[in-house]
């Protein structure tokens, strides 16, 4: 990635959000923010980059769309003052709502109901974050085109139902946070297991996952499911410097540094585990595997007796087939290779694992492990 994809991929979700809640449209912030970016990568290589580079993209990007929306406003039945003063409107600055970031504010925006809960994830990772097309279809399993197909549809729905594009009331709030949790982990994780790009992290999405979900502990300081969205967040991210070796590689958890390992995040990630006591989602059991893991003096002394507990606890709450394939390997080490091996063979025929490669990563595991418990 280029110094200028880095700034790009950094600026967009800023930038679309402001656009989208100065100009009331999602099209016309995302297409502004397209041809902004386009602007920069004519003149910044010549000129320099700006002091400010999100400003400035916001900037040029307000142009645009203003632009375009005095050339709709000669359509038949549209007046420039009307376009313009409901722009004034959805900027007023008293705005009641408790939500201050931008892009917080689309995340509860895109949650809307109207939306399937697959429509709002892909939506908010594309307009929020940036990810790509092709790498929310690998973060959701799904192809391109259908993802592709999702994104139209529901800026479709969002255009053509009039679905305000703001804050929704406080008392509806709780009900859309559990989609806003799903975004900020979607962030995180294509970031720290990177499904693109050459690089095996990507640390601007770490990093940004990071900060939403420390956000949304700020916005939200009662709900302890953020907390444990922190928390768990924290704990993995304080392994980060060591998951890659000097060749580029990823490095399996039992090989890492733990000397190296953030001892502040891991606090950090203890004290919202502590915050988030009570918490009935599936954040809560996947934070406790996190902080026994990042707690643990060494490999061999990691309590596998408590992840399996806790994995147990996960698939109650989930029944996901990614769970129960990390859980056979966690049954591996508990109970010996042969028993995970029996446990991950109960969910390798799972459809919904068509697409991923991780029974057959499990199973390489469980089996180079029980070669080497014999000797051989």
């Amino acid at each position: 990635m280029s110094d200028l994809d880095g700034v790009f991929r950094r600026e967009w979700g800023p930038a679309v959000a402001a656009l989208a809640r100065w100009s009331g449209d999602l099209t016309v912030a995302e297409d502004a923010v397209q041809e902004a970016c386009a602007e920069a990568l004519r003149t910044w290589p010549r000129d320099g980059v700006p002091a400010s580079p999100g400003g400035w993209l916001v900037t040029v990007a307000r142009n645009r769309a203003r632009d375009r929306l005095r050339r709709e406003s000669v359509r038949p039945g549209k007046e420039l003052a009307a376009v313009l003063d409901n722009i004034r409107v959805r900027t007023d600055g008293n705005d009641p709502h408790p939500v201050r970031d931008d892009e917080l504010r689309m995340m509860f925006t895109c949650a809307h109901p109207a939306l399937d809960r697959q429509s709002q994830l892909a939506l908010t990772l594309r307009l929020v974050s940036g990810l790509t097309v092709a790498e929310i279809a690998r973060a959701l399993l799904q192809t391109e085109t259908a993802v592709g197909q999702r994104i139209t549809r529901a800026k479709n729905k969002i255009r053509h139902a009039n679905i305000p594009l703001r804050v929704p009331p406080a008392e509806l709030l709780p009900e859309r946070t559990p989609h806003v949790l799903s975004c900020i982990y979607s962030v995180f994780t294509e970031g720290y297991w990177s499904t693109a790009g050459p690089s095996a992290i990507r640390d601007e999405l770490c990093d940004e996952g990071a900060r939403l979900a420390g956000e949304l502990c700020v916005l939200m300081p009662q709900e302890r499911t953020a907390h444990a969205l922190a928390a768990l967040v924290l704990l993995h991210d304080s392994r980060r410097a060591t998951r890659i070796d000097g060749d580029g590689a990823l490095v399996p958890l039992e090989e890492q540094d733990r000397g190296r390992w953030d001892r502040r995040r891991i606090a950090r990630g203890l004290d919202r585990l502590r915050q988030a006591e009570g918490s009935t989602g599936p954040y809560l059991p996947q934070a406790v595997i996190a902080a026994l893991h990042a707690t643990a003096p060494s490999w061999e002394q990691t309590d596998w007796a408590a992840i399996c507990a806790a994995y147990d606890r996960l698939v109650q709450l989930t029944d996901s087939p990614v769970v129960r394939a990390n859980r056979a390997l966690a049954v591996g080490f508990r109970d010996g290779c042969d028993a995970g091996l029996a446990a991950l063979e109960k969910v390798a025929h799972d459809p919904r694992l068509a697409r991923s490669n991780l029974v057959a990563s499990v199973r390489a595991d469980l089996l180079r492990r029980r070669i080497a418990e014999c000797g051989g």
